[in-house]
């Protein structure tokens, strides 16, 4: 089965394929020193280009790439997402952090499957 193709248009405005690895790698750096494997940040780059794809848009800005890694991250490690969420979103205080934590403690806790 064939798939369309997928574009990122990025803040540049410049327009380049969507890249699974691309978003495993950005990721990567989030997840070291975590519990998280090569193919956890695979699973996570499929799951994202998944909702992606499912919007039916042929090319994506890569803000709304940006936010469907949040969810998925944020349920494989807590610790990475807040550390991905904080470049992401820009932090600039401590206020920021103790928001996105406040907001962790109120969502139930999700658990992967398997554990």
């Amino acid at each position: 089965m064939e798939t369309a193709s997928l574009s990122v248009i990025k803040r540049s405005g410049v327009t380049e394929p969507f890249s699974r690895e691309k978003i495993a790698s950005g990721v990567k750096k989030a997840c070291q020193g975590r519990p998280v494997t090569d193919q956890d940040l695979a699973q996570l780059a499929q799951r994202v280009e998944e909702t992606i794809r499912q919007t039916g848009a042929s090319q994506v800005e890569a803000n709304e790439i940006g936010l469907a890694i949040l969810e998925p991250l944020r349920e494989l490690d807590e610790v990475a997402y807040l550390r991905f969420a904080s470049v992401y979103q820009a932090f600039e205080n401590l206020d920021d952090f103790e928001q996105v934590i406040a907001a962790l403690r109120e969502q139930p806790e999700t658990t992967p499957e398997g554990d």
